[in-house]
């Protein structure tokens, strides 16, 4: 599905990602844990084209949908119209179709009622929902999100936690970086641990006090 292979990615004189090697499977959830400085979120943008790598290649098979952390929402256009701009852009798909779609995702992550409000009035939960729904106008095979829930509280943690478990049954794949070890442990299938841009370990988390406990350990490991 997805297949990074030895990426390595430098700004300046500072290696960022190095060598990194990655095997994604399809509707699977894979999360990316480490500090800030880990590689993270260069590591999603050079899975989206955002970053061209120094070295190494990724290939996917299907369109990528990219979450923000920082939403990235237009703040002149209504939340409706965040959805649909893109897609009608240079008519590339029906208007009406478009608004049809858009509403019927707003409505399904529970903000329909927004669909005219503005950026600026939305809570963070609301803003979250808004930039998932933008990211599944696409119809994406891999959703990619970085950091989703920075600045969240914990009932909204949770929240998004369940709408990336509805998008993941719809059999999207999806890539996660968070420094919330907890969220990826019950997210995630797979958890890969980076430091200073390499892949440090890999693990399969479970609900089992024991694993956790274990995935904590390694997660203070790397950050010393």
């Amino acid at each position: 599905m997805l297949k990074i292979c030895n990426v390595s990615k430098y700004f300046n004189d500072v290696k960022v990602l190095d060598e990194i090697s990655l095997h994604v499977t399809r509707a699977s959830i894979v999360g990316l844990a480490g500090h800030s400085g880990s590689g993270k979120s260069t590591l999603l943008r050079c899975i989206q084209g955002l970053e061209t790598p120094e070295s190494g290649h990724v290939d996917c098979c299907g369109k990528i949908g990219f979450m923000f952390q920082d939403f990235q929402l237009f703040p002149h256009m209504t939340v409706l119209r965040n959805l649909v701009y893109a897609p009608t852009l240079k008519k590339k798909t029906n208007k009406m179709q478009s608004i049809a779609k858009a509403e019927a995702l707003l409505n399904d992550l529970g903000i329909n009622e927004k669909k005219d409000a503005y950026p600026e009035s939305l809570s963070g939960g609301q803003k979250q929902r808004v930039a998932l729904a933008r990211s599944l106008m696409i119809d994406p095979d891999v959703m990619v999100c970085d950091e989703p829930t920075s600045g969240l509280d914990i009932a909204t943690t949770n929240d998004v936690s369940a709408l990336l478990k509805r998008v993941n049954k719809l059999n999207v794949t999806i890539i996660v970086a968070s420094h919330d070890l907890d969220f990826l442990i019950k997210l995630c299938d797979r958890i890969v641990l980076l430091k200073f841009g390499k892949i440090t370990t890999e693990v399969s988390p479970s609900q089992h006090a024991e694993t956790s406990l274990l995935l904590k350990s390694f997660y203070d490991s790397i950050s010393n």
